[in-house]
């Protein structure tokens, strides 16, 4: 089946009177809405996509991107940046709390902002992993097809051997302060009331306030519903989604790849690095038992101990920078995709309405033109054409409902289509950034790392020289 033919034509006027004529006057509304938008100057709040646009009757749909000019009053505006930045978040102070029930670490959040939506210029509260997977789980529910920033995994991530290790809880929370100010510099998701809710309510606020999301039964709903739209699947995704999900696969398999070599060379830094620890001590020892040897295999000691500084000075730049970010970015992969299922969720009602529009617009079309014989309706003492009439009016509404409601999934689509594209740009730029200067930044550690190292042994093999120079010296003196 071809895109047009899930696009429903136009209701016949004979078939629906009281139907079209309602229809015809919210078309003039609709029109004289539109006129009104596009008469906004170029300075004013409200941004419209084109003043291009062409309209077409209410009653017709398609399943291609859609460009209702109603959709353009609700769709995300993005700001290019924030002019200066009016809220510093900081996660740290990590405390462990032993109950009866769990073990669980808290960190303190500090919020200092100069907004005046806030009633305070500085909060600070404390949170655990449980709160930060609410909020990213109510920015999720309030902006489905956003890029929400990933949280660190609840489990333990690979590599770490104790789930309550300072090394653990030093990852997760500068992955926790990262996900926080990633959300303060979103041009939408900062202004989130659930967001400042978080910044500022103390614990048992929190807690209240959480008990006003959906129940169980709600989300369960929701889950359903994004299964049946998965197995609907879509029909006609625009091509630049298509090629953003292929671009999205490729990417995750890069930097997960990237992150798991850094993990492993990570590993092995840090085992050479206790080797070379262990290796100046032995040339120290073994300059005591040979006189003549003495200063070179203390000179070879100093070297290693030197060294062993700079891998120290070195490994940071790994387990603190790039390797954080590589990782940050792998969930990003799995999370982007996550976003495209949710736009696709949203196309795919929007197909499925078009065409049970289309399904009742032909049952109506069969009603009028067929002969069909109301046996029911007959033993009720109804005559055809009155049972006849009963049925087109009920098809009649249902063609109305449908038609209203594909209006609103037209909108909700180029709305989320909209929001899509432009945070995707967001992010892409970020990213570009992001990983220019881990590397740039891993540059720079090595070279310096190198120079170092390379300093010390030339200082040394230069004394050497000059050692033996001395000495050769001294024997043809004597």
């Amino acid at each position: 089946m071809d895109s047009t033919s899930l696009s429903p034509s136009p209701a016949n006027t004979s078939e629906c009177p009281s139907a079209t004529q309602q229809q015809q006057g919210e078309v003039s509304d609709l029109n004289a809405l539109v006129k009104e938008v596009l008469e906004f100057d170029e300075d004013e709040d409200l941004e419209v996509f084109s003043k291009d646009a062409t309209f077409t009757d209410a009653s017709s749909f398609s399943t291609s991107l859609p460009t209702s000019p109603s959709s353009m009053i609700n769709h995300y505006k993005f700001e290019e940046e924030l002019d200066a930045t009016d809220i510093f978040i900081t996660v740290d102070d990590p405390e462990s709390h032993v109950t009866t029930i769990e073990t669980f670490i808290t960190y303190r959040v500090t919020t200092k902002t100069t907004r005046s939506a806030f009633d305070a210029s500085e909060y600070v509260v404390r949170r655990r992993y449980q709160d930060f997977l609410w909020l990213r789980g109510k920015l999720e529910e309030a902006y489905p097809t956003l890029i929400i920033p990933p949280l660190p995994e609840k489990f333990i991530m690979k590599g770490m051997v104790e789930r309550f290790n300072e090394e653990f809880i030093e990852t997760r929370r500068n992955a926790l302060h990262r996900f926080l100010n990633r959300i303060a510099d979103h041009p939408t998701l900062t202004f989130n009331e659930d967001f400042k809710v978080f910044l500022t309510a103390q614990a048992w606020e929190l807690t209240a306030h959480k008990k006003q999301g959906p129940g169980l039964l709600s989300k369960m709903g929701e889950t359903v519903r994004s299964m049946a739209a998965i197995v609907r699947g879509v029909k006609n995704r625009p091509e630049e989604f298509t090629e953003m999900l292929e671009y999205i696969e490729t990417f995750g398999q890069k930097v997960g790849l990237l992150d798991r070599i850094s993990q492993r060379i990570l590993k092995e830094q840090k085992d050479y690095l206790v080797e070379l620890k262990e290796y100046s001590p032995v040339y120290t020892l073994w300059s005591g038992s040979e006189d003549e040897l003495m200063d070179s295999l203390k000179g070879v000691a100093s070297c290693i101990d030197k060294c062993c500084k700079c891998v120290e000075e070195k490994s940071p730049g790994l387990s603190e920078n790039l390797i954080p970010l590589l990782h940050e970015y792998t969930l990003c992969a799995e999370m982007l995709k996550a976003v495209l299922k949710r736009r696709d969720q949203i196309q795919a009602d929007y197909e499925s309405k078009v065409e049970s529009l289309n399904s009742k617009k032909t049952e109506n079309e069969m009603l009028q033109n067929s002969d069909v014989n109301f046996t029911f309706g007959a033993l009720l003492g109804k005559s055809k054409e009155e049972m006849r009439q009963q049925k087109q009016q009920k098809i009649c509404v249902e063609i109305k409902e449908l038609t209203e409601e594909i209006g609103r999934l037209e909108d909700k689509l180029e709305c989320a289509n909209s929001a899509l594209k432009a945070d995707w740009e967001r992010w892409n730029r970020n990213m570009k950034n992001d990983v220019k200067s881990a590397f740039l930044e891993m540059a720079d550690k090595n070279i310096t790392y190198y120079e170092k190292c390379l300093a010390t042994w030339e200082s040394f093999v230069t004394s050497q020289k000059n050692e033996l120079i001395v000495e050769n010296e001294h024997e043809d003196g004597s």
